[in-house]
């Protein structure tokens, strides 16, 4: 795998709908939950907010899905007694419908269907921007622009937590997934997204083409990388 695949997964069909949408959700949902991949964004999120603040922090978290992470978003913010207001983003209205439904035990977490790439989302303002198996959904130069445009729109910062492109983290989920998963949409794409995901040279490289000089990256369980800006 030396280059990046820009294969298109089953879950960028924004069309994607019916009993397949709550099903890989949930399944995504436990994967990440015990493979520890949610904690590369909760730390992420202690980084940033180092300090206590009597003001309300809007956090958004593109590519959003179910909201899991907005839920654990919510919890962190519970346990450090900070008054947040989360919102989620995704394209899909099938998979927002979803995400509505559940975390509607969450008061301060709402959901929007949006386009990144629109004129009105760039004029949004954030403290935080979160983006959790996201990334590697675009190419290296639609990154550049989008990583640019976060800098003038998250005041603290941003936070990706994204997968490493390597053969033995393909190998454990395409068999992690092949007998325990009961979505075909799953089985398709967990695999898919390492292929289409980073080694450490390339995100370096997006970032010094989005002229972002200031930037944190390390390696996280499980083949992970956490990048903060």
């Amino acid at each position: 795998m030396s280059s990046r695949s820009y294969e298109e997964e089953l879950m960028d069909d924004l069309e994607a709908s019916g009993e397949v949408i709550p099903q890989t959700l949930k399944e995504l949902e436990t994967i990440n939950k015990w493979l520890g991949g949610n904690f590369v964004t909760i730390n992420g999120l202690d980084q940033l907010v180092r300090s206590k603040t009597k003001e309300k922090m809007v956090i958004a978290d593109l590519g959003c899905g179910g909201g899991d992470m907005l839920k654990l978003v919510a919890q962190w913010a519970k346990q450090r007694k900070l008054e947040v207001e989360l919102i989620g983003f995704d394209a899909n209205p099938a998979i927002v419908e979803y995400a509505i439904e559940n975390c509607k035990a969450y008061p301060n977490i709402r959901f929007e269907v949006c386009d990144i790439f629109s004129e009105e989302f760039k004029e949004r303002q954030f403290d935080v921007i979160l983006c959790t198996l996201f990334t590697h959904h675009f190419t290296d130069e639609q990154l550049i622009n989008i990583f640019n445009q976060f800098k003038t729109q998250a005041k603290k910062g941003t936070v990706i937590n994204d997968l490493h492109r390597h053969g033995l983290a393909e190998f454990l989920i395409k068999w992690l997934t092949h007998f325990f998963s009961k979505s075909e949409m799953v089985k398709n794409d967990a695999p898919l997204s390492v292929r289409r995901a980073f080694k450490k040279g390339e995100l370096e490289k997006i970032m010094k083409q989005a002229e972002i000089p200031f930037f944190k990256l390390r390696w996280m369980w499980a083949f992970r990388w956490q990048l903060i800006f």
